[in-house]
């Protein structure tokens, strides 16, 4: 799925000239689609004011607001200042004319935003997941959390606009199916956003969840204006999302981003499968470098997490040391690579184990002694919430996509 540009496209001169065998009414709407970007991005605003940024004639302007207004998505705020004759009139997008919901399924818990049209959350919602998690029981949880929010803010079904729900594995967004996702239970070519449809009545749409996080950092995060930048999820497991040109870059089969298969030295080199973790989060996941701790310490039962653990090491511990030594050198190689390859400016560590600040530290210290391939390091300024930022943000381009009216799921 690939952002939206800050920049309108226009297809209509500033004669406003009908380019042959163009429909009239295919224009009226690409002219509204214009205005109504234009509104979003300068509100408050006055008509003369959209006619300077759009270059479209003044009844133009007047007819696509006309027809905005009828459906909702126009405020008038009253006279505005005026610097000489009569004051103009002030418009403004209702962004509360339609509310989307954002999604973030994860191995224990479900997620959920409702948010309004331009992005800000109105409520959270969670719920934690028991053993059963097959797709049939997780998009029942997701019906329950969307009725449950719809009920409580008095919204008419049709006011929910668009669903965007993210998933821990490999994701086939155009054809909505999670390929795989092995922290779940039976989830192999699963057609979550017909199942979403079905259960929920909305128009929705599907996306990785650590791809959700780079929407979430480029959209009002750590990566926010940044055209090329790789956001890594450093958790139980090891994933990337990529941005290339300000586009989110998904590969020809989806799987661009799943590093923790990637091949290193001193790591096992076995040929990668869905059905095992892959050899770099065999040694910098969370959960292993605990169980490595474990060995270190001669206690598998220790109960210390990777943030007690490197606190550790900055404390001095020497043992604790050399295991934060030995993560950072695995990762500080891993981001070489990736930078050999994609040559991006920027890296935001996200994840449990990602956003540790000893970590984060020690790699960039590594990253730092090379020629080139050194891209910024940061650790995510939206956390937890950067991939239900993400999904929500990704609704409201759906919405977008169809003048914020309700499709038919």
């Amino acid at each position: 799925m690939k952002t939206t540009s800050n920049t309108p496209t226009f297809w209509i001169s500033n004669r406003d000239r009908k380019p042959q065998g163009v429909d009239p009414k295919r224009m009226r709407e690409v002219n509204s689609q214009v205005v109504l970007r234009l509104l979003r991005a300068h509100s408050p605003c006055s008509r003369a004011d959209l006619v300077r940024h759009s270059g479209l004639t003044a009844p133009t302007v007047s007819a696509a607001i006309a027809l905005l207004q009828r459906r909702g998505l126009v405020k008038f705020l009253g006279e505005g200042v005026s610097q000489r004759g009569r004051p103009p009139s002030l418009l403004e997008f209702d962004a509360r004319s339609g509310y989307v919901v954002g999604v973030d399924i994860g191995g224990s818990t479900v997620r959920m935003a409702l948010a309004d049209l331009s992005g800000a959350i109105v409520e959270r919602w969670n719920r934690r997941l028991t053993r059963d998690k097959t797709p049939e029981r997780i998009t029942d949880v997701i019906s329950e959390g969307v009725s449950e929010m719809r009920e409580r803010h008095q919204l008419s079904a049709k006011k929910i606009l668009a669903i965007a729900a993210g998933a821990p594995g490999i994701t086939d967004a155009k054809s909505g199916h999670v390929l795989s996702a092995p922290n779940l239970t039976n989830w192999r070519d699963v057609p979550l956003r017909d199942l979403l449809r079905a259960k929920t009545r909305i128009p929705a749409t599907v996306e990785n969840d650590v791809n959700l996080a780079a929407i979430g950092e480029s959209s009002c995060g750590a990566a926010k204006d940044v055209r090329n930048f790789v956001f890594l999820a450093i958790g139980t497991g090891v994933g990337a999302g990529i941005f290339l040109n300000g586009h989110l870059h998904h590969g020809d089969t989806w799987s661009a981003g799943e590093i923790g298969y990637m091949l290193l030295p001193d790591l096992p080199s076995d040929a990668v499968a869905v059905n095992r973790l892959g050899a770099l989060e065999s040694i910098i996941g969370g959960a292993c470098v605990e169980r490595e701790w474990g060995r270190k310490i001669g206690n598998i039962n220790h109960g210390e997490t990777c943030e007690d653990i490197f606190a550790r090491a900055t404390a001095g511990d020497p043992r604790a040391r050399d295991l934060l030594a030995r993560t950072a050198r695995h990762l500080a190689n891993a981001v070489t690579n990736l930078s050999l390859v994609l040559d991006t400016s920027l890296v935001v560590f996200g994840g449990g184990l990602g956003s540790n600040s000893a970590l984060l530290e020690a790699t960039s210290r590594l990253v730092s002694k090379n020629q080139f391939a050194r891209p910024r390091l940061v650790i995510s300024s939206l956390g937890v919430e950067a991939q239900l930022q993400g999904a929500v943000h990704l609704a409201v381009q759906m919405a977008e996509a169809h003048g914020f009216q309700r499709q038919v799921a």
